[in-house]
């Protein structure tokens, strides 16, 4: 891949257009996980020493679902605002964080680091208009790209934008299109974890199953391929989407699946629950973790991995009565020598959970985006994006911004 890196380009006292992902978690008004903010602070506090005034620009949440919803502007920019960001950020860097209230200001305040409000309560943003997109590029001298896990989106801040500036990659974009691309030629054995309950892992199955050695299924997804084989997993919820795709890949050699199970009577955390054989399931109960065979099953493939991909639980994790399976492997793999890659916003909440962060050799911020970059082999429209300016500035002549 073909782009710039904050590294390639000059950068002394100019000013930075700065996309991030603030997309972070919010309860009660207050911001309970931060990691998405301080995964950027290596970008920032470079650009900093560079003496570059930083304009900085995130989405948050999907305010326009609220506004079709007959949602009022004011509710609307009440509940998606990203001042609450800009008070955090200010925390994290010891430094004043400037928030403007608007998504698409003409001009903004004389100060070293400034955050913009929600570019999606701009409707271009989601549109890739290009009219916003170069307002925005008219208050910078130079974009960078720190948000890999929108860079699956085709929006305004993330895609026209830089067609209006040079661009580049920041060292969190940098690092996660790096971590991610090494899966397309692995140490092997490579084994890959899939689990969760969307269907948006079934690209990412069938990208894999060439390169993989095996591929460990789990939770909703693995409901689904057992009930392909025409087995009867009672309550519990599969996924109907994915279903024929189950079926044809179900007696794949490659694709394991769970053998036993810990089955609940609801879903709840204080259900009652048992241990269980898939012939064993009463009536109305619903498998929401794996049991012992299939977790020693497990560890038994991994232990001779080399490289392992993890993307989706293996239960729910968020129950702690139904979290063994998915911590017992999350364990595993933390004390393994293999390069684990966790990617998926449900497996990296889940190693988050159980402290073993550090002890993978990455997590991805990207939740989609990096199970999308995998299917794709990277061509995604934020990066693609960062590939054409490289190409169309060079031969544009701007020297002046790069090294």
């Amino acid at each position: 891949m073909n782009y710039l890196t904050l590294e390639d380009m000059e950068l002394d006292g100019k000013r930075v257009l700065l996309r991030a992902d603030y997309n972070v978690t919010y309860s009660d008004g207050k911001i309970t996980d931060d990691k998405r903010i301080r995964e950027t602070l290596p970008t920032i506090k470079y650009l900093l020493g560079k003496k570059c005034k930083i304009i900085l620009m995130s989405h948050f949440n999907r305010p326009q679902d609220d506004l079709k919803k007959g949602k009022s502007m004011e509710e609307v920019r009440k509940k998606n605002t990203l001042k609450p960001v800009a008070a955090r950020l200010s925390e994290l860097l010891g430094k004043a964080v400037v928030f403007v209230d608007s998504c698409n200001p003409s001009s903004v305040p004389n100060a070293q680091v400034v955050l913009l409000e929600n570019t999606r309560l701009c409707k271009q943003e989601e549109k890739n208009d290009e009219a916003y997109a170069k307002n925005l590029a008219s208050l910078a001298d130079v974009y960078v790209n720190d948000a890999f896990g929108c860079s699956h989106r085709a929006h305004a801040s993330v895609h026209a934008v830089t067609k209006f500036l040079p661009s580049c990659a920041g060292f969190l974009m940098d690092k996660e299109i790096k971590e991610l691309s090494s899966l397309f030629s692995p140490k092997k054995p490579f084994i890959a974890i899939i689990g969760g309950a969307k269907a948006d892992k079934i690209g990412v199955i069938k990208s894999l199953l060439p390169k993989v050695d095996s591929i460990i299924i789990g939770g909703v997804l693995a409901n689904t391929f057992l009930k392909s084989r025409g087995l009867d997993i009672k309550g519990s919820k599969f996924d109907e989407e994915s279903l024929e795709f189950a079926k044809e890949y179900c007696n794949h050699e490659k694709i394991m699946l769970p053998e036993d199970f810990i089955v609940a009577d609801r879903f709840a955390e204080d259900a009652e629950s048992r241990e269980a054989g898939l012939k064993d399931i009463p009536d109305g109960w619903r498998i929401l973790d794996i049991d012992g065979k299939t977790i020693r099953k497990y560890k038994a493939k991994l232990m001779k991995a080399k490289t392992v991909l993890w993307a989706g639980p293996l239960g729910v994790f968020e129950f702690d009565k139904f979290a063994t399976g998915t911590r017992e492997v999350a364990e595993f793999l933390a004390e393994s020598h293999a390069h684990t890659i966790v990617g998926g916003g449900d497996s990296s909440a889940a190693v988050d959970k159980f402290g073993l962060t550090e002890k993978m050799s990455h997590v991805s911020t990207g939740g989609g985006a990096s199970l999308e970059f995998i299917e794709k082999q990277g061509k995604l429209p934020g990066i693609i994006a960062l590939e054409e300016s490289y190409h169309s500035h060079r031969q544009e002549g701007v020297s002046e911004i790069l090294l």
